[in-house]
């Protein structure tokens, strides 16, 4: 599928990293492609993802396009990690968190530093009559965008496609509902705003104001 909706949002994701972010953590990184972008703003990045074949992907790739600025990259599972208290500025988890318990998202609260937010780009099945209302309104607009993208890279010079991808996540489809994700999400992060996106995904952003 050329229309990829997680990068499709990476700039919405971007638009909520704090001013004078120093150190940032992106989990799930996957191939590393928002890690890099998060690097290119300066910031120092540090990426994990389960797959060791992706984290190969991604240090290779970092290797050949940010240079010496490129995040570093760690194979673990953040599950089972201890992550440094009070650190982050910014910690990102792209389509990710359905992968692991959401109690993860303590952890990752208690990772940031004063005035740090998390952010967590989100799935989610169609359980209500509401969901798939907005899984309806997606269906063209998903044509429409793989058409365009499909249509960009045919007519894009051969040597631009070089340095892409070669290795895709592990897919597990999503099982808490939107509504349940709410009601978690205020327990343990008090405060967070969740709202829906189009192409089935939510968008929850959290500020450490402690």
């Amino acid at each position: 599928m050329p229309f990829d909706h997680n990068d499709h949002y990476h700039r919405l994701v971007l638009h909520q990293v704090p001013r004078n972010c120093g150190a940032a953590l992106d989990v799930g990184c996957g191939t590393g492609r928002f890690a890099r972008r998060l690097a290119d703003l300066g910031i120092e990045v540090d990426a994990i993802d389960p797959s060791e074949e992706a984290i190969a992907e991604a240090r290779a790739l970092s290797g050949r396009i940010s240079g010496d600025r490129g995040p570093s990259f760690r194979h673990a599972d953040v599950t089972e990690v201890e992550l440094p208290k009070g650190h982050y500025d910014f910690i990102s988890c792209l389509a990710s968190i359905h992968h692991m318990p959401f109690e993860t998202v303590a952890a990752l609260r208690d990772a940031l530093a004063p005035d740090g937010v998390l952010v967590i780009l989100g799935c989610y099945p169609e359980k209500t009559w509401l969901d798939w209302a907005w899984s309806l309104a997606a269906v063209p607009v998903n044509a429409v965008a793989r058409l365009a993208v499909a249509v960009r890279d045919k007519l894009r010079p051969a040597s631009a496609a070089t340095g892409r991808e070669r290795v895709k996540a592990p897919v597990r489809q999503p099982a808490m509902p939107l509504l349940q994700i709410r009601r978690e999400a205020a327990v343990l992060l008090p405060g967070c705003s969740i709202r829906r996106l189009l192409f089935w995904r939510y968008l929850l952003v959290f500020r450490n104001s402690d």
